[in-house]
């Protein structure tokens, strides 16, 4: 079988995610972090990782606060969110239901080439991100055993 190179998340889905689990690092004890200082230590334009930020909080995944000290920060509830809850609030629900090479007709009725295989792919990664909660990475990134950006 070729190998086919699927783009999984979308750009906007990847800082997403990034400016989460950083802004769970950076947001702990009632801190706030300012959209500058995310954007820089993901290695994200400002204004992009801003709109993101927008969305996320209207849906309720982000807290920030308006004014000189304000900022973003993540509530216990925003610590034990998913990485597929963001997944799901940015990209919808095509990584996790979707076809391998992007046909909309694909279903089991009427397969693509790679639709069983997919689909073991799709469910282990849904699983993976399910499991995987936006708080639990900050001591790892504390201690420099994972990173958000290149230096």
């Amino acid at each position: 079988m070729p190998r086919i190179f699927v783009r999984m998340l979308s750009k906007t889905c990847e800082y997403g995610l990034r400016a989460m689990i950083f802004i769970a690092q950076h947001s702990r004890d009632g801190k706030r972090i300012g959209i500058s200082q995310i954007a820089e230590g993901i290695d994200s334009p400002e204004h992009f990782i801003a709109k993101i930020l927008q969305v996320l909080g209207r849906k309720g995944i982000v807290q920030s606060i308006k004014g000189p000290n304000g900022g973003f920060y993540l509530d216990e509830k925003g610590r034990k969110c998913s990485l597929a809850t963001i997944v799901r609030a940015l990209d919808g629900d095509d990584l996790f239901n979707g076809c391998g090479i992007g046909l909309r007709q694909c279903s089991p009725v009427h397969p693509c080439p790679i639709h069983d295989e997919f689909k073991k792919i799709r469910e282990d990664i849904e699983t993976m991100l399910e499991g995987a909660r936006i708080g639990e990475f900050t001591e790892k990134l504390d201690e420099g055993l994972l990173f958000l950006k290149r230096n």
